[in-house]
């Protein structure tokens, strides 16, 4: 494995630390810096063929992710880059992007054959190949917000009411598109403690938007009115589950009763190739103070319990009715499928 050079070091530890202080802006935003960083490691540093640089990229990407193991966007981001290698590779020495190939059987994936592929071999257009491929699906995770947003008005009709819970950029820019051209209504669950639906709820009034904002508590008594649910989440799992905002849980159970509609808008980025395991919460969830849920000033109560302040919730993929994402809606039995156009089996574990 070539020795990475100074510089490459002080990219990566930058990123590392921003990573630890929360820098990033959400997971799109988390997203395009990390393959901004790919595109820098790959273009600098010095490596003879894919093998090795695989090798780099795994080593690298693994070691990021332990960073930050709540953050599923990392290892995505990991795993295309892997993807990206051996589809270029593939192509150049094969004359086709077989792995890409959306006819390929599910036997085929399930019984994909490396033997004749070591990598080994040196291809002087590799380099430049892959940093254009890296290129374009820059411009695709720039354009992905807007993508989704483009389908609005397939799924929201006049006059619906909508409900929604936290803030996410994604459904803000939904919502934003529909009412150019509809007229409906939106109620916004606050997602306490964290309040983020407050941020959402004046976004959506300032667009002149008719907004309702609601406590968490009320989820169950106005879902009886509601056409649709519409929520943004931080992650969707293999499964087809999601690793969504503290509170969705209860949200999706509510839905699930008054058999409404729950469709989560999620860019093709998000869907992680993982399991969630009921016994790892501690590197699937992600703990903070409960200052906000009991504060100090109740001392004698404090010194005599635990207190878990969780910041995302687990909804299982019974509970999902779609997925909206820049390149359309599916149903949740069918991520299986789009995770195996986007990362290689051999990725899956870093």
């Amino acid at each position: 494995m070539p020795s990475l050079e100074s510089e490459i070091e002080g990219i990566i530890e930058t990123f590392t630390n921003n990573l630890k202080q929360r820098k990033f802006k959400g997971s799109r935003d988390l997203a395009l810096n990390s393959v901004q960083l790919w595109k820098k490691i790959i273009g600098q540093m010095k490596w003879q063929n894919a093998r090795e640089l695989m090798d780099t990229i795994k080593k690298i990407g693994k070691d990021l992710a332990e960073t930050a193991p709540s953050e599923t966007v990392i290892g995505n981001m990991t795993r295309r880059m892997l993807k990206i290698v051996r589809d270029e590779y593939a192509m150049l020495q094969k004359g086709k992007q077989e792995e890409s190939d959306l006819q390929d059987s599910l036997q085929k994936i399930l019984t994909a054959d490396e033997s004749d592929s070591d990598y080994t071999k040196n291809i002087p257009l590799l380099k430049p190949a892959i940093m254009e491929h890296i290129g374009e699906f820059l411009a695709e995770l720039e354009s992905s917000e807007i993508d989704i947003s483009a389908q609005a008005l397939e799924h929201i009709h006049a006059n619906e009411i909508i409900m929604t819970i936290g803030y996410s950029k994604t459904v803000s820019a939904f919502l934003k598109s529909a009412a150019k051209n509809r007229v409906f209504q939106v109620i916004v669950a606050e997602c306490a403690p964290f309040f983020h639906g407050h941020q959402l709820a004046a976004d959506l009034a300032e667009a002149r938007i008719s907004t309702t904002l609601i406590p968490d508590s009320a989820i169950f008594a106005m879902m009886a009115r509601v056409n649709k649910v519409i929520i943004g989440t931080h992650s969707v799992m293999a499964n087809g589950g999601l690793k969504a905002v503290c509170g969705t849980h209860t949200l999706a159970l509510a839905a699930k009763h008054y058999s409404v509609p729950f469709v989560v808008c999620a860019p093709m980025f998000k869907l992680c190739p993982e399991y969630v395991c009921s016994l790892d919460q501690d590197g699937f969830n992600q703990f903070v103070s409960p200052e906000e849920v009991l504060n100090n000033d109740e001392g004698k109560l404090v010194s005599k319990v635990n207190v878990y302040n969780p910041i995302f919730d687990y909804v299982p993929p019974e509970l999902v009715t779609l997925f909206i994402s820049n390149t359309g809606g599916n149903a949740p039995s069918y991520i299986y499928r789009l995770l195996s156009e986007l990362y290689h089996p051999l990725d899956v574990q870093l």
